[in-house]
């Protein structure tokens, strides 16, 4: 299903129109925390095409001046029993183990590297030279949020985000259909081999990809799926609220839990509130992370910043 926009004027250059419609969100198939499949509908609403590139957040820092939440050193105050040569500016960087390793513990390839940031993006001697097209990412929930405002936009919600990604598909597995690789074409840019030791890169890519190099959606949307994880406004739950399975009930433009219900419940001396990340990145990979569906979701603490989450934006009418 595709949207004709020519009756529209985009706000904002590089946007695409999405009417508003009811679908089912979430999934029963795979994921605890993606059930139950319920029934939503959103209103009409713009939303970038791609997610904000390097060259996008660059122009708004050298009109603002924003100092990323990855360029200020942690406060000890919150982060009770921290090691004072860990509260040092910096984000996780994806580091790829030497030796097959326990898929149970995401320490053994995530690295919190001291001065990666948006710019050196896998911390020192890296940088974004060449990446203008790419995904920005090292990004923090507030550094999202305080582009969108700057840009005149918003962060998307959950459902926003799934409804768009979906580019009228309803009920499909993928942005694109049932099958992950039609005629063995990739469709995003995700992991192929044995995750994390074994990077085939078939799909040409072995970290991001620039942003208009796959496939879009039905909706003309790209990297809906993949590339990046992308920032939303809602706060994580464990599970969906299911629907009372009557049209007169359908929940409008919904806007998730509450904050309270957003917390680590396995880092209880750690009150950081958690936002629900949406489409996967270049790092889901069959055997550790098929979250490269629409439906998938995961948590994200709104401090943290990483090699694999940036974000895109939404202007709602009205």
């Amino acid at each position: 299903m595709s949207v004709d926009v020519d009756q529209r004027t985009s706000p904002a250059t590089g946007m695409i129109w999405i009417p508003g419609g009811t679908f089912r969100m979430g999934s029963d198939r795979h994921y605890p925390e993606e059930a139950p499949a319920h029934s939503v509908s959103v209103d009409s609403f713009w939303i970038d095409a791609t997610p904000v590139t390097n060259a996008q957040f660059r122009a708004f820092v050298q009109a603002t001046g924003h100092v990323t939440w990855a360029e200020i050193a942690p406060d000890p105050k919150d982060y009770p029993g921290a090691r004072p040569n860990m509260l040092k500016a910096g984000g996780l960087v994806f580091t790829p183990p030497t030796r097959a390793v326990d898929l149970r513990d995401w320490s053994q390839w995530w690295r919190f590297t001291f001065g990666a940031t948006w710019r050196r993006p896998y911390g020192k001697g890296s940088h974004i030279g060449g990446l203008d097209d790419h995904p920005v990412v090292q990004i923090a929930y507030c550094d999202a949020a305080a582009y969108a405002r700057w840009a005149g936009k918003e962060l998307p919600r959950e459902a926003e985000w799934e409804f768009a990604a979906r580019g009228g598909l309803d009920g499909a597995e993928f942005a694109w259909g049932d099958a992950f690789t039609p005629d063995d074409r990739h469709m995003a840019n995700t992991w192929q081999g044995a995750f994390p030791l074994e990077n085939l890169k078939t799909d040409g890519w072995a970290r991001t990809s620039p942003v208009r190099t796959f496939p879009a959606n039905g909706y003309g949307l790209f990297d809906m799926i993949g590339n990046v994880w992308e920032w939303t406004t809602d706060w994580y739950s464990t599970r969906h609220e299911a629907d009372a399975g009557k049209a007169c009930c359908v929940p409008q433009n919904p806007r998730g839990g509450p904050i309270e219900d957003s917390y680590d419940l396995h880092q209880p001396s750690i009150r950081i509130p958690r936002k629900v990340l949406k489409g996967g990145s270049h790092l889901c990979a069959p055997n550790y992370c098929r979250r490269y569906r629409p439906a998938a979701r995961h948590a994200e603490p709104v401090d943290t910043s990483t090699s694999h989450v940036g974000f895109r934006c939404v202007v709602r009418p009205g």
